[in-house]
């Protein structure tokens, strides 16, 4: 980052010595009525951190790494204190994924948001060597499906989960299948796969990734499958985490609505070649990951 504060534009010095052919890659994106569970849990510093790293996976899958951030924090009546929680979320997360956080906005808008109700979005800007672009197009028949752990919800599926869970429960309600309160379980960080996908591209090639958002595992995948091929997802290759499994019972939701609206604890997947699933799997667990084969390309 060049200059400081209270400029009308955020400078970023954009060298790259090591790339040949430098393609910027950005996306905008929200945490959605997670704010909510936020807002009827006065906790406020972790959807910053949701912001950043939704932003990061979702460059992260073309092949880019962060270089830099900027947010629109916007609300009916401003709470410093508040608004002071959600940035240092922010902060924080950009230093996690080693990407500047060069600007922003703060609006106060009492006659469009409700009372201290606010809203949160954000834009990332990354850069990939054209040649390492991951788009999905090397793709082939019988290539492996591996899943990345989640946190939990991440950043998806809130309005479900809200509509069933609190009829039964209060935010600060400690929920014995979850071991936590709802409050935690539901703001739990949306992680970053940042690190572990940086590592591994440098060893495996990985022809394909895709980050699971709304839409779910099939939704978000198929994305990137190139016409003609298919995904056979093995559904019980995971244990579910236990959130998704209250949801689902408390609620009586349908299996096929939970697929589509939850990620049911795989938050990133990677396709790579069938002979380059093992050794895949051996580096991830070596950099203390938990994946899992969840099917192939069919």
């Amino acid at each position: 980052m060049i200059g400081g504060i209270g400029g009308f534009g955020g400078l970023f010095d954009a060298r790259f010595k090591k790339l040949r052919r430098p393609v910027l890659v950005s996306s905008m994106d929200g945490v959605g009525t997670k704010l909510i569970v936020a807002l009827r849990a006065g906790v406020f510093t972790t959807v910053g951190q949701d912001l950043v790293n939704h932003c990061v996976n979702d460059i992260l899958v073309c092949g880019a790494r962060p270089l830099f951030f900027l947010d629109y924090y916007a609300t009916g009546k401003l709470r410093p204190e508040a608004a002071a929680d959600v940035v240092s979320g922010l902060a924080l997360a950009c230093r996690q994924n080693g990407c500047a956080l060069i600007g922003g906005e703060t609006a106060e808008m009492p006659g469009l948001y409700h009372g201290e109700d606010f809203d949160l979005a954000g834009a990332i800007v990354g850069v990939v060597d054209r040649s390492r672009i991951v788009d999905g197009s090397r793709i082939k028949k019988g290539d492996v499906l591996i899943g990345l752990p989640s946190t939990g919800l991440h950043t998806n599926g809130f309005s479900l989960a809200r509509a069933v869970l609190f009829k039964v429960y209060q935010p600060d309600s400690l929920v014995p299948e979850l071991g936590t309160t709802l409050a935690e379980a539901l703001l739990a960080v949306h992680r970053s796969y940042l690190k572990p996908v940086s590592r591994l591209t440098e060893k495996i090639e990985i022809r394909g990734m895709s980050h699971i958002t709304g839409g779910g595992i099939v939704g978000n995948t198929m994305r990137i499958v190139p016409a003609g091929w298919k995904l056979e997802v093995e559904w019980g290759a995971w244990e579910r985490p236990p959130i998704f499994s209250l949801i689902q019972r408390l609620g009586n939701v349908p299996e096929e609505d939970m697929r589509k609206t939850f990620n049911l604890g795989i938050g990133l997947v990677l396709v790579v070649g069938r002979r380059a699933a093992d050794e895949a799997i051996r580096r991830l667990k070596k950099m203390r990951e938990k994946p899992v084969v969840i099917g192939k390309i069919a």
